[in-house]
């Protein structure tokens, strides 16, 4: 039999123990109310971006047919070339690197007559080598996909004056027109664009 103070003392032990799982078991269920109140008062995570405005995407710039360091090349080079023919008297070489077209329209002794003046002036085109052009647009293609590079060198006392106009050939931009002026640069005006019908030589 079991003494009347054992008896006493477990059952206050007993009721202890039930006391302190009671508080334990309300602690957890307020902590877990809370936690799902938390939750529960902002929206889920993936909602939470919808009404953020995205950023502003800029218009893609409009792509040239070729850089201006290609467009400068291009230019250099016919000029150069066309420099070399004017001291040689030797148009060949110039012909040779045209398109097709243009050398089926324009011979050696066509070019040489054309540019009669240049080489009777004996006017040296070796700026373009040295100065940078100043194109009058940007470089563009016309409505037969030929490249058109229109500007002129700002070479004292007269200026170069150039109308270019290139076929693409196997991947390789290849002179189809080329026109050459040189005005007095004081008196010179902004270079106008030349009507491109066909491959021809001027000065």
């Amino acid at each position: 039999m079991v003494a009347p103070a054992d008896f006493t003392g477990r059952r206050r032990l007993t009721l202890r123990r039930r006391i302190v799982a009671v508080a334990l078991t309300a602690a957890i269920a307020s902590i877990v109310l809370g936690a799902t109140a938390t939750a529960q008062s902002q929206p889920p995570f993936g909602d939470r971006w919808k009404n953020v405005p995205a950023k502003p995407t800029a218009p893609p710039a409009e792509k040239l047919p070729v850089s201006v360091e290609q467009a400068f090349y291009l230019i250099r080079s016919t000029l150069l070339t066309l420099n070399d023919a004017n001291r040689s008297g030797n148009y060949t070489v110039l012909r040779d690197l045209a398109a097709p077209d243009f050398q089926a329209k324009n011979s050696a002794a066509d070019l040489a007559d054309g540019f009669a003046d240049l080489r009777r002036r004996k006017f040296d085109l070796f700026a373009a080598a040295l100065v940078a052009p100043e194109l009058t647009a940007a470089p563009a293609l016309d409505g037969k996909g030929m490249l058109r590079l229109t500007g002129h060198f700002p070479t004292r006392p007269q200026q170069i004056d150039f109308d270019l106009l290139f076929q693409n050939v196997s991947t390789q931009w290849r002179l189809f027109g080329i026109a050459v002026a040189t005005p007095p640069a004081a008196a010179a005006q902004a270079t106008p664009a030349a009507q491109a019908k066909a491959p021809t030589a001027a000065h």
